[in-house]
């Protein structure tokens, strides 16, 4: 994730997976599977995983 982003409200509408990493402070294999097992809502868009922001708060939300 860029240092551009200082907000939630400055996050794209969707995000790759490797950017969970720097938002959540994960590894990267930790953030893939949180996807893959479902605790974070996601999407695919040809062959590219994205994770709408907002799913972000729900899994925050969760927990």
């Amino acid at each position: 994730m860029n240092t551009k982003y200082r907000s939630y409200d400055e996050l794209p509408l969707t995000l790759r997976v490797e950017d969970l990493t720097f938002i959540l402070d994960i590894g990267r294999n930790t953030a893939y599977e949180l996807v893959r097992c479902g605790k974070i809502r996601s999407i695919r868009i040809g062959r590219q995983l994205r994770i709408p922001k907002d799913a972000i708060q729900d899994y925050l939300a969760q927990r």
